[in-house]
């Protein structure tokens, strides 16, 4: 897989955020992806030496309309982990 398919967008939230500081990043990825694709899409795009890839299959929670209930979709998530010393500049 092409770097630019396997990585969707990088997640800033105030917990990533706080996991920056060892290191820590999260980013949206392609479901298909696996974490050799997301350790090397990474390397390519950013420049950085990868040392962890954690991956997580969330979904959104169910919600109840008034035309009925609608299931929550599901993405994929990755924790990469950075080697030390290096950072990945999100903004």
């Amino acid at each position: 897989m092409e770097p630019t398919t396997v990585i969707k967008m990088p997640i800033i939230t105030e917990k990533v955020t706080a996991a920056s500081e060892f290191n820590q990043y999260a980013f949206h990825v392609d479901h298909r992806a696996t974490r050799t694709d997301v350790k090397k899409a990474i390397e390519a795009i950013y420049g950085v030496t990868v040392v962890a890839v954690r991956t997580q299959v969330r979904q959104e929670r169910d919600r109840t309309y008034k035309y009925g209930k609608t299931i929550g979709k599901t993405w994929k998530r990755a924790m990469v982990r950075v080697a030390e010393g290096q950072k990945i500049e999100l903004f």
